[in-house]
């Protein structure tokens, strides 16, 4: 293997190799140890997976961005203003001059209407953020409209409350790519889509440069985006093994390790010259219950396997530091979020669920689990419990793309997942956990109840009539119904709220752990 002096110097990316005596990295290079293993793209209209999105949080920019420390205070990033039609359905905002992508492409509102077509039109997983507002291939060039060189019109299909338009703005669909520079790389129609799964379009701090899957990604200082970042480059690297991101981390030959665990986090306390950092995340980690297998589709079975888990000991043990027990799909801290925690570990009440639906033998059932120290803990933890009531779980586990891409094509039983808000209204949640508007198997929107095959038009009517309710008490007060709705008959066991926890060499400042998982930023980060 090659050192990082030498990966560096010839531009490629390898591993980089553990020295016997403790190493620094370069003044001017971030390099984390994360495992990145759940990479599929990079093109912003598709990435709907935690680590890309990380990235993409620090590489694109977005319309509308908000206060990391106080989310209901949003700003204006690439839109400098905006007005809203006396109806109610029409943004028209204004783009800020003076923005230049990484290739010094100017950025005009013709990037930005372009930007957003285009991820309408690609129809990629995330996509139901923008389409949810009445916009299809077919209208969206209607409804997006350039009206001037730094102005646009985005036109609704109803009056819904303008936050809940302006957050959905601030997630990653909604960045904006120098359009020049993708119809470039344009083939048979696509809109660069197979060109930028593997390159980058983007005006953001900082621009990526290379991707090697399961290896590693380096992105580079866009030299053309202000205030400029004090940092040349920052380096991803794929390290799976948790021990081994605490020995990089305690050689030097890493700035942070992103995927500690409980033991090896306290190890590192008291640590000369490593501090820890830590920030309460939006992100859930939850059980989701195929409705397409027969016996998980017994309302029955959904609710013993909810009193099968241990929830405080796991909290305590596995995941200690690094999540806390929510058993609701609004995370704390969102609008008409639910507190509660009704179920906790009890065998004999889950036994009785198991023979009123016929099961009292129990059953056996598969659970896909990726590959990471958090997630194998807590699936043999389950497995454990399941046990006690005759349930044999067999765990399969995978890597982050395999794992998803078997999830989103619901040929899973069970799937243990961590989901994240993709913008901080509480629809965001809602409209994965409590709506499914076609569970046919070609659905064009693919939520959590879908993905589960979780047939609810009732939810799915009260889910949308939330973001049309104007007075904020009455909508908060939907949302609580929903939750406890789906805590009481969902296919999903919800578990925990995560808390995100990383250990970093004492000299790293400004890196920002944000409430979403793409909202952490280094962008003004340096090594002192």
């Amino acid at each position: 293997m090659r050192t990082l002096k030498s990966l560096l110097a010839a531009g490629a990316i390898v591993a980089l190799t553990l020295s016997p005596t403790r190493a620094a990295t370069p003044e001017d290079t971030l390099v984390m140890a994360w495992q990145i293993d759940d990479i599929i793209t990079l093109d912003p209209a598709e990435v709907f997976e935690f680590s890309a999105s990380e990235m993409m949080g620090n590489s694109y920019e977005r319309l509308i961005g908000y206060d990391l420390e106080n989310v209901s205070d949003i700003f204006g990033a690439v839109a400098e203003s905006w007005e809203v039609s006396d109806d109610g359905k029409t943004f028209t905002f204004t783009v800020r001059q003076g923005k230049t992508f990484a290739s010094g492409n100017e950025l005009t509102a013709e990037d930005v209407v372009f930007s957003l077509q285009r991820a309408v039109k690609l129809d990629q997983s995330p996509a139901f953020i923008l389409t949810q507002f009445g916009l299809t291939a077919d209208n969206v060039e209607e409804k997006i409209v350039q009206t001037g060189d730094y102005e646009f019109t985005f036109e609704m299909d109803q009056a819904y409350a303008p936050t809940f338009v302006l957050y959905c703005l601030t997630s990653t669909v909604a960045s904006v790519v120098d359009k020049d520079l993708v119809l470039e790389h344009e083939v048979d129609g696509d809109l660069g889509h197979e060109w930028l799964k593997r390159n980058y379009a983007g005006s953001g701090p900082f621009a990526i440069r290379q991707w090697r899957p399961n290896e590693a990604v380096v992105m580079e200082r866009n030299e053309h985006f202000a205030p400029e970042p004090p940092l040349a480059r920052v380096i991803y690297q794929h390290v799976p093994e948790s021990s081994t991101q605490r020995l990089m981390l305690e050689q030097g030959d890493i700035d942070i390790a992103r995927d500690l665990g409980p033991e090896e986090l306290e190890a590192l306390e008291g640590t000369e010259g490593i501090k820890i950092q830590s920030g309460v995340k939006g992100g859930l980690y939850y059980l989701g219950l195929n409705q397409k297998n027969e016996h998980l589709s017994k309302p029955e079975v959904r609710q013993a396997l909810k009193y099968l888990v241990d929830y405080g000991a796991i909290a305590d043990t596995i995941m200690e530091g690094l999540a806390e027990v929510h058993q609701a799909f609004l995370p704390k801290g969102f609008l008409g979020a639910v507190e509660d925690t009704p179920f906790s570990l009890d065998v004999e009440k889950a036994k009785e669920l198991l023979a009123e639906a016929g099961l009292a033998d129990g059953f056996s059932v598969t659970m896909d689990t990726r590959n990471t120290p958090d997630i194998t803990g807590m699936g043999e933890a389950i497995q454990q419990t399941f046990a006690q009531a005759g349930i044999d779980l067999q765990l399969i586990p995978g890597d982050g793309a395999q794992t998803l891409t078997k999830y989103r094509a619901r040929e899973h039983d069970i799937y243990i997942g961590r989901w994240g808000p993709d913008y901080q209204d509480p629809h965001t949640n809602a409209d994965t956990f409590a709506s499914n508007p076609d569970n046919s198997d070609d659905a064009a929107a693919k939520p959590l109840a879908w993905r589960n095959a979780w047939e609810i038009p009732e939810l799915t009517e009260k889910t949308q009539s939330a973001v049309l309710e104007t007075d904020t008490d009455k909508r908060a007060q939907i949302y609580e119904e929903l939750q406890r709705e789906v805590m009481d008959r969902g296919p999903f066991v919800i578990m925990f709220q995560e808390i995100e926890v990383m250990a970093m060499q004492d000299n790293v400042e400004n890196f920002l752990i944000g409430p979403s998982f793409d909202s952490n930023q280094f962008g003004q980060a340096s090594k002192d």
